[in-house]
């Protein structure tokens, strides 16, 4: 059984070392900082709510000598949250986060933002209940596919990423 690999779940990406990337939601940052590695002419933006989260990824970039990774404290649900520009990200990750939310379609919006056109939207959330999974608030894949395709996105594979999340990949 295998929880959720963040290097399989990257694989599903197309990448080139030079991309801007974003983590929404970056919590511990086990995305960002993966990207982070792979995009070593490129940069990661790590976002979070939380000054904590944030503070312990810096934290951990010093002490793994990661110097591409910028941090911003922000609201992702809110209009331009982010604070990044307008069509710059290549690719946007928001793992394990919607489920938290009660404005989905906001943090999709956002994230379609600032997205370039051609840009790679990567969704993980819970695929089923489990013992350690959230007890509410796990959007099913067909409500993020209806949220994002009604934003104008469109679906470009849906796969399972380890035993307990899904994988949605959209590009805009």
């Amino acid at each position: 059984m295998e929880f959720l690999s963040v290097e399989d779940v990257l694989m599903n990406l197309e990448m080139k070392d030079s991309m801007l990337a974003a983590e929404f939601g970056c919590g511990s940052a086990a995305f960002a900082t993966s990207l982070a590695k792979k995009l070593r002419r490129g940069r990661v933006y790590a976002l979070d709510i939380q000054e904590a989260k944030l503070s312990a990824l810096k934290s951990r970039l010093e002490v793994e000598k990661i110097g591409n990774v910028t941090t911003i404290l922000c609201d992702l649900e809110k209009p331009k949250g982010s604070t990044l520009k307008d069509g710059i990200i290549d690719m946007v990750l928001i793992p394990n986060v919607l489920f938290q939310s009660e404005n989905k379609g906001d943090i999709i919006n956002e994230a379609k933002r600032v997205l370039r056109i051609g840009g790679q939207l990567l969704i993980i959330d819970w695929a089923k209940k489990t013992p350690f999974s959230p007890k509410s608030g796990v959007p099913s894949p067909e409500e993020i596919k209806s949220i994002a395709e009604g934003l104008g996105l469109s679906l470009k594979k849906e796969f399972m990423a380890g035993d307990y999340h899904y994988g949605l990949l959209f590009i805009k």
